[in-house]
């Protein structure tokens, strides 16, 4: 390899002088530093990444039934069947739904919370939070620490319309007509009550997230819009949202993708897709298609369409950003 350095000469002309890599120039530190560094992880992106997407694309195209070594290539059947099946359009619609209602509230709850335990305090004094901030981060945080799963049979057992602790208390105030109500069992509130587990459960995430990033940001910048008369909520649309946008951004981003799959709260609370499938998303449509109807090839085509429509949404997520002009620049 040769390498051209310019110099300057004296009398301000420039000169070149070329220096030729040799094989002493490639240390034994060089060469270990490369290998961990790069071809390590590329082997381990492509073996356990690249490789299991590539092979499920390609059983997709076949009849597979994943439980035997047999298969018949069958090219884009699994496709075309998948946009007759209304069972899979209807568990698309759900996915969407969460993908687009998710994310704004629970990045919008928690947002709302960072501020007040991070600047939400006394409006004279120094820069500070509400009292007791602390304990709050700490009891936001709490639901996070409890794996997907259980939190999804607390929750159930929350909703049960004879033993159920809401119906209990609903009723105690007065609320008769929610005795034996059937949260998960009617259509119209099975979806509502499914999305407000997932919300309580990681707003305590995001929360802190946020926190992290409006720490960041200098105490002398609010002085300065609060000696302008700046009100909080201004404050929070021209300077805190501005300032942490790629923090929101990126929230956005996995809020969007977990909302996207949600198969562990569905499960737990809604393992058959609810009233009417009213609950049902594409990742439950798709373990079920494959373990309970033996039918792994055009589940991997469920697989393929749930990947691109991720793919789809992480995109227009990094448009919309670019197109509303993201930056870390405070709105005049």
């Amino acid at each position: 390899m040769t390498v051209v350095n310019a110099q300057v000469a004296p009398g301000g002309g420039r000169t070149t002088a070329t220096r030729r890599w040799t094989r002493k120039d490639l240390t034994f530190d060089k060469i270990s530093f490369m290998v961990v560094c790069l071809v390590v992880p590329l082997v381990v992106y492509i073996v356990f990444v690249v490789s299991p997407f590539v092979q499920a694309a390609y059983y997709s195209l076949t009849d597979w039934s994943g439980f035997t070594s047999g298969m018949n290539f069958i090219g884009v059947s699994n496709y075309v069947k998948l946009f007759q099946d209304a069972t899979f359009l209807k568990s698309v619609g759900n996915s969407v739904t969460l993908a687009l209602v998710l994310p704004i509230v629970t990045l919008g709850v928690a947002l709302i919370f960072a501020t007040l335990v991070t600047i939400g305090g006394p409006s004279s004094g120094a820069i500070r939070g509400l009292r007791n901030a602390s304990f709050y981060r700490v009891i936001s945080f709490f639901p996070y620490v409890i794996p997907a799963i259980v939190i999804g049979l607390i929750w159930a057992q929350v909703y049960d319309p004879n033993i159920g602790i809401l119906n209990g208390l609903l009723t105690g105030i007065g609320l008769d007509q929610f005795e034996a109500f059937a949260w998960l069992g009617n259509v119209e509130t099975a979806m509502p009550a499914v999305m407000f587990v997932i919300v309580w459960s990681l707003i305590g995430f995001y929360m802190v997230l946020f926190i992290a990033a409006i720490k960041g940001i200098p105490a002398e910048i609010y002085e300065a819009a609060r000696i302008d008369g700046a009100g909080r909520l201004r404050t929070a649309l021209t300077i805190t949202i501005p300032l942490i946008r790629d923090n929101i951004q990126t929230a956005y981003i996995y809020m969007g993708i977990l909302a996207l799959d949600a198969f562990v709260y569905m499960a737990a609370l809604e393992s058959g897709g609810g009233p009417a499938n009213s609950t049902l998303v594409m990742s439950q449509q798709l373990f079920t298609t494959a373990f309970t109807k033996g039918q792994f090839g055009y589940a991997c085509a469920m697989g393929v369409i749930l990947a691109l429509v991720t793919l789809l949404f992480a995109g227009v997520v990094f448009l919309v950003s670019r197109l509303t002009g993201g930056s870390n620049e405070v709105a005049e």
